[in-house]
C-alpha cells in the first residue's frame, strides 16, 4: 500500500514537472522560429527536437551530471540574445540567413570554449568571483525578471499596453487556488499546488473562453524532425562570435549559481566534480543543439523556486516528468494537446512558483550587516538592473548593434556591477564597529544597587 502511494506521489509530481518544463520550453523555439522567418513545419520540427533533447538532458543531468532535481533547458540568456540580434540584423547590414548561420557557429564555438575552461579549472576562478553577495543579487534580478514576464503574460498585457481584464481576473483566481492548496493542503496534497492550479485554471479558462488556446504553438509530424544544420552552413561574423562567447560565460555562471543554491536546498553541497560534469553535459548538448537549429542549454536557477514551492525534492519526480516530456516530443498529437494549455494559466502558476526564489535570494545575504554605506553593494546593482529591465528595447537603438543585447539586459548589467563592487571595494571598512559601552548614568547605578 505504501509503495502504491509512493508511486502515485512520484507520478503526480512528475506531471507537475512536465507542465513546468513545457511552459519554460515551448515559447523558445516558437519565438525564435518566427524571428528567423522559418516555415510553420520547420518551427514544429524544432519544437519536437527541443522537447526531446530537453527531456534527455534533464535525465542525463539527474543521473550522471549534477545529480540534483533541477531542470536543464533552453538558456534564457541565449534566448534573449538571439531575439535581440535578429531584431538588430538590419542595423548591422546583415540578412537574417547570415545571422542564423553565424549564430549556429556561435553556439558551437561558445559551448566548446566553456567545456575547455571547465576542464582547465576555470570554475575555481568563478567561485572566487561569485560570492554569496553576487549570487544573491543574481537571484534577486532573476526573480524580478521572471516575475515581470509572467505577470504580463497572466494579465494578457499586449503591445498596445492594455490589460485583458477577464484574463487578469482568472489569473487572480488561479493564484488564490495555488496559494490555498499550498498553505492549507494537508499532508502531501500541499506539494501539488502548482498542478492543482493548472488543472483548475485550465478548466476555468475553457468555461470562460472555450477550448481554443491562445498559445499559438505549432505542431508537426513525427517524420523528418531531425534536420542537420537547418539554419544553413555555419558562418563567421566576428561580432556575433564575441557576443556569443560572453553569453557562454554568463551561462556558465548561471550553472554555478544554480548548483550552489541547490546545495543549500538539498543540504548537500555540490562538489567540484559535479560542477564540471554539469557543465560538460550542458555544453555537449548545446553543441548538438547548434547543429540541430536549437539554442544552447543551461541549468535553470528558477527550478529552486519551483522546488521550494512543491517541496518534492526527489529526482524520481524529475525523471518521470522528463520521460513524459520526451514522449510529448516524439508524438505530435500529445504535443498538440499540451499546447492547448492557455499561456495565461501557465504564467499565473509560474508567477506563484517563482515567489519562493525571492526568499532564496534574501537568504543569500544572511550574516551581512547593512548600513547607509554598505547598502550600495546590493542597492546599486539591483536597482540599476531593474531600471534597465523597464526601459523599452527601442531606447537602445542608438547603441552599437552588437552591444545592445548586453547593455539592454538588466540581469547581465546588474551582475557585472555587483562583481565590480565586490572585487574592487573593501566593504568591511565601512561596516559599523561595535560601540564601546557607555558608563551607566547615576540613576542606572542606583537601580542596579537596589536590585542587588
Amino acid at each position: 500500500m505504501l509503495k502504491s502511494k509512493d508511486s502515485l506521489t512520484v507520478l503526480l509530481a512528475g506531471m507537475q514537472w512536465l507542465f513546468f518544463i513545457f511552459t519554460n520550453t515551448v515559447m523558445v523555439p516558437l519565438s525564435i522560429g518566427h524571428a528567423l522567418g522559418l516555415a510553420p513545419e520547420d518551427i514544429a520540427s524544432s519544437m519536437q527536437r527541443s522537447f526531446i533533447l530537453t527531456g534527455l538532458l534533464c535525465i542525463v543531468q539527474a543521473i550522471w551530471g549534477h545529480r540534483y532535481a533541477l531542470m536543464d533547458g533552453p538558456a534564457g540568456v541565449w534566448w534573449g540574445l538571439v531575439l535581440s540580434i535578429c531584431a538588430s540584423a538590419p542595423a548591422m547590414g546583415m540578412d537574417i540567413g547570415t545571422v542564423a548561420a553565424s549564430l549556429s557557429t556561435g553556439f558551437i564555438l561558445s559551448s566548446a570554449v566553456v567545456i575547455v575552461l571547465a576542464l582547465c579549472g576555470f570554475l575555481k576562478v568563478l567561485k572566487r568571483i561569485f560570492t554569496p553577495m553576487v549570487m544573491g543579487v543574481f537571484l534577486l534580478l532573476l526573480t524580478f525578471q521572471l516575475a515581470n514576464t509572467f505577470f504580463k503574460g497572466m494579465i494578457g498585457y499586449d503591445q498596445g499596453g492594455k490589460w485583458d481584464l477577464q484574463l487578469a481576473g482568472l489569473s487572480l483566481f488561479i493564484i488564490v487556488v495555488v496559494a490555498l492548496i499550498h498553505l492549507k493542503g494537508k499532508g502531501k496534497w500541499g506539494q501539488f499546488s502548482l498542478l492543482g492550479g493548472i488543472i483548475v485554471g485550465w478548466i476555468a479558462y475553457a468555461l470562460l473562453f472555450g477550448s481554443e488556446s491562445r498559445m499559438g504553438a505549432a505542431t508537426g509530424s513525427s517524420n523528418g524532425i531531425w534536420h542537420w544544420l537547418p539554419w544553413g552552413t555555419p558562418g563567421f561574423e566576428p561580432g556575433i562570435m564575441m557576443v556569443g562567447l560572453l553569453a557562454g560565460l554568463v551561462n556558465m555562471t548561471n550553472t554555478l549559481t544554480s548548483l550552489t543554491a541547490a546545495g543549500r536546498l538539498f543540504k548537500r553541497e555540490a562538489s567540484d566534480k559535479q560542477f564540471v560534469r554539469s557543465i560538460l553535459f550542458t555544453n555537449s548538448f548545446s553543441i548538438l543543439a547548434g547543429c540541430l537549429g536549437l539554442i544552447p542549454f543551461g541549468t535553470f536557477a528558477s527550478s529552486i523556486g519551483f522546488l521550494e514551492n512543491t517541496k518534492v525534492l526527489r529526482r524520481a519526480a524529475l525523471l518521470a516528468g522528463s520521460a513524459m516530456f520526451i514522449i510529448v516530443g516524439i508524438f505530435p498529437a500529445l504535443g498538440g494537446w499540451l499546447a492547448q494549455l492557455p499561456l495565461s494559466v501557465g504564467n499565473a502558476v509560474l508567477f506563484v512558483a517563482y515567489l519562493q526564489m525571492f526568499g532564496t535570494a534574501i537568504r543569500s545575504f544572511q550574516g551581512t550587516t547593512f548600513n547607509a554605506k554598505t547598502i550600495y553593494r546590493v542597492a546599486l546593482p539591483v536597482l540599476t538592473g531593474i531600471s534597465i529591465m523597464n526601459i523599452p528595447a527601442s531606447a537602445f537603438a542608438e547603441f552599437p548593434p552588437l552591444l545592445t543585447p548586453i547593455l539592454s539586459n538588466g540581469l547581465i548589467i546588474g551582475v557585472l556591477l555587483v562583481i565590480i563592487l565586490e572585487n574592487f571595494i573593501q566593504w568591511d571598512k565601512f561596516e559599523v564597529k561595535p560601540l564601546v559601552k557607555e558608563p551607566e548614568s547615576p540613576s542606572q547605578q542606583l537601580a542596579l544597587q537596589l536590585n542587588k
